[in-house]
């Protein structure tokens, strides 16, 4: 790695610059200049957060409020575990606000996480079945918050990865409904291309209101977005079948 000195006041361009090595690929090498010079990334190194991501779920949060002391709160996908980090600290899982009620943050992954004070973590796949009703075991109860941050494996292709992301959004969905209290709220990750439609319309269905945002910490050249869905109704399909009777 180098740094490159700039010409006219002595002044330093302090960005990182990265020397493609020999066998890797330049994507590879220019994702890695992005990373050492990304200042999201450099203050969560800072911070004690596990990744920039921890940032985005604290600007939605900021935004929705839905992190309150004595929350429970489910994170899907939770690797590598910046979102929990956050979690515990808003709804007071270890405690450390005197006088406000400790919540319990629950996250859960395909892969192995190293252990967030505060937090417990497990290795489960929240699509197999039965793990709604494991993940309300572990939890004591139904969730206040269902949350995701998750994204499939990137194919290289803009339509494919959308369809991909939003079609694990409704299984995310599908998730919380089955584990969230009335009132809740569901947090998920999604791609913007078009696709949304039928997601939108389910999570209206459920929920009393159902907003968008790109959080600041958000790369500007990515096309994420985030949905917050708010005071959750109750599956729709059970309420009108209760209408009927």
């Amino acid at each position: 790695m180098t740094e490159k000195k700039s010409s006219g006041r002595g002044q330093r361009d302090l960005r990182v610059r990265v020397k493609t090595a020999k066998g890797r690929k330049l994507s590879s090498t220019l994702w890695l200049e992005r990373q050492l010079n990304d200042p999201y990334v450099i203050r969560a190194k800072r911070d004690g957060y596990r990744g920039r991501a921890a940032y985005k779920i604290m600007e939605l949060d900021d935004k929705f409020g839905f992190l309150k002391p004595g929350a429970r709160v489910v994170d899907l996908g939770c690797a590598p575990g910046g979102w929990c980090q956050v979690a515990v600290q808003r709804v007071n899982s270890l405690g450390e606000q005197k006088h406000k009620l400790m919540g319990t943050i629950l996250g859960v992954d395909l892969q192995e996480v190293k252990p967030i004070p505060g937090a417990q973590v497990y290795q489960l796949d929240f699509l197999e079945d039965g793990a709604d009703e494991q993940v309300k075991t572990w939890l004591g109860g139904k969730a206040d918050v269902v949350m995701s941050d998750m994204a499939a494996s990137a194919s290289g292709n803009r339509q494919v990865d959308h369809l991909r992301i939003i079609t694990l959004c409704e299984h995310a969905a599908e998730f919380a409904f089955d584990v969230l209290e009335l009132g809740g709220t569901f947090v998920a990750k999604v791609l913007a291309g078009g696709a949304e439609g039928d997601l939108q319309a389910t999570l209206k269905r459920n929920f009393e209101k159902v907003q968008h945002m790109k959080p600041p910490s958000s790369r500007s050249d990515s096309s994420e977005k985030f949905v917050v869905a708010t005071g959750y109704r109750g599956r729709w399909e059970e309420r009108l079948a209760a209408e009927e009777e």
